[in-house]
């Protein structure tokens, strides 16, 4: 997001690649491609889930592979924040206002 762009361009090295997956503080607004040169032949891209998943072979590989790599241990989901289902409004008031961070479960 806006916060953290362009510095997070000088975190990268050389020819490094630059991804935006998100924007919580906001739209970064034009780029002047320019700086990617200055800064080491830089790459910048924004991905979306949708693109990824536009066909329903597509959902499933990458639904398969995230299962996969989670059922090994090789990434572990934490949940950082419980709601029982009674306390939804709750839970999506805290999203909102950025009260929470990572995974949140709504439990029975």
């Amino acid at each position: 997001g806006k916060d953290t762009f362009p510095g997070s361009l000088d975190c990268l090295r050389p020819r490094g690649l630059w991804v935006s997956f998100g924007q919580s503080s906001g739209p970064i607004g034009p780029i002047d491609l320019g700086i990617l040169a200055k800064k080491g032949s830089l790459f910048a891209t924004r991905p979306s889930v949708f693109t990824y998943t536009a066909s329903r072979a597509d959902l499933e590989t990458s639904a398969q592979s995230l299962f996969d790599v989670v059922s090994r241990g090789v990434v572990k989901i934490g949940i950082n924040q419980r709601y029982p289902l009674a306390e939804a409004a709750r839970a999506h008031a805290d999203l909102e206002a950025r009260k929470t961070t990572g995974t949140t479960v709504l439990t029975l």
